[in-house]
């Protein structure tokens, strides 16, 4: 496989992550509105999540704040060709981080173990547009 290839399966990965949580969202406000806890209707101007779905709506929220700059700098590494397998590894603990957050938002959601996995992918992040602009600067 290509090194660049492999620069693109942490975001498949990633997408697949955020279409499970469109599943699960839904799942659960179907449910909310069999259980009568809302209205069908109410969801055509979402004023108010429901209970049963608040956590998973707000999570996918989350994977499309800091996981848009991990889509940005991977097309830039895969575009200029910067990509390596450090920046690949860096990837690919960014995603993992996102699933481990997702986890613990979804289930315990205690804030005491979401942070690190929170900080744990904003530095594989960092590092990875830090080598990004080292690439640029060295071209």
């Amino acid at each position: 496989m290509p090194l660049t290839d492999a620069t693109l399966w942490p975001m498949i990965a990633h997408a697949a992550l955020v279409f499970f949580l469109y599943w699960l969202l839904s799942r659960r406000r179907f449910e909310a509105v069999r259980a009568g806890s809302i209205k069908a209707g109410d969801f055509r101007e979402n004023r108010q999540e429901p209970p049963e779905s608040l956590l998973v709506n707000n999570n996918i929220k989350n994977q499309f704040e800091l996981p848009v700059l991990f889509y940005a700098v991977s097309l830039a590494l895969y575009a200029s060709t910067a990509d390596n397998w450090g920046t690949v590894a860096l990837g690919w603990i960014f995603v993992l981080s996102r699933y481990a957050h997702s986890y613990i938002h979804l289930t315990s959601n205690r804030l005491r173990y979401r942070r690190p996995a929170f900080m744990i992918g904003f530095f594989s992040l960092f590092l990875m547009w830090v080598w990004l602009a080292v690439w640029i600067a060295m071209s």
